[in-house]
């Protein structure tokens, strides 16, 4: 029996082919560096939207490690995480998940939004979070060791912590945590102008508009407009489509079903797009 359709070499897929664009709000990339200096375990907190994905992939990049990213959802088991025995071509053979691989052969695990997993599921991570560094396959009778590249990071938005998913404390005391937020005016004004190739004015005005919705959190809205609803309203502007339209598209509809509420969202577009 095949011990793993998995080598060393499938990690090598997993590494970003170019640098990715990010512009630092404060000392996090310093920070980060060393943490992984001493392969310490990583909570990212942050609202949906504001860099916390970008960040972590511009680092794997900058470290030179394969990213596994696993986008994190209430069906995922911890066979989806560690493997399972599957039946191929040669007969029944065990495939290491992705975070097996990752611990195998010295990626970076991100764990995305990491409590929408089941909490059961999520406790496979703990033997990776402290001294141990081990990952067991209870079905494989195996126990693996992590390479000494091997890091584990999750991330959450702490707006829904009034909600019913939350990070049990058992878990979230494993990890050292960076804190992100919507970068200031300026540097969102740029990070927008650079993704999407349009004028720092466009750019700026766009901005204005978020931190007027921003302002809403918890008074209609759960969360104001995101630098990455930014980016895609940028995007079409940059394309042709009229800002009105496009801010309607990506942000004012994607982000509320209340009417009152779109209508107020779209009187701050018509007052920074006139």
């Amino acid at each position: 029996m095949p011990a793993s359709t998995f080598t060393a070499g499938s990690i090598d897929s997993y590494r970003l082919p170019a640098q990715p664009f990010y512009k630092p709000s404060g000392d996090e990339i310093a920070l980060y560096e060393q943490a992984y200096a001493h392969r310490m375990p990583m909570l990212l907190k942050g609202p949906t939207g504001c860099g916390k994905t970008r960040f972590i992939e511009y680092m794997a990049w900058k470290l030179d490690r394969p990213l596994v990213t696993l986008a994190c959802n209430e069906d995922m088991t911890a066979s989806d995480l560690v493997g399972r025995y599957l039946l191929d071509a040669t007969g029944t053979a065990w495939h290491d998940g992705p975070l097996t691989l990752a611990v195998r052969h010295g990626g970076i695990c991100y764990l995305d939004e990491v409590v929408e997993a089941r909490q059961d599921t999520t406790v496979v991570i703990h033997p990776l979070t402290d001294a141990r560094r081990m990952l067991a396959l209870d079905k494989k009778g195996e126990v693996v060791q992590a390479h000494p590249d091997f890091q584990l990071v999750v991330s959450y938005n702490p707006g829904y912590q009034s909600r019913s998913k939350d990070m049990k404390p058992s878990t979230r005391q494993r990890f050292a945590a960076l804190e992100f937020d919507y970068p200031e005016a300026a540097i969102e004004s740029a990070i927008v102008a650079e993704e999407a190739g349009v004028s720092v004015e466009t750019a700026e005005r766009l901005v204005g508009i978020a931190h007027r919705s921003r302002a809403l959190r918890h008074r209609g809205l759960d969360e104001g407009i995101s630098t990455r609803m930014l980016i895609y309203a940028a995007r079409l502007i940059g394309s042709g489509v009229a800002p009105r339209q496009s801010c309607e598209m990506t942000m004012t509809r994607a982000l509320t079903d209340d009417p009152d509420m779109a209508r107020a969202l779209q009187g701050f577009v018509e007052a920074h797009f006139d």
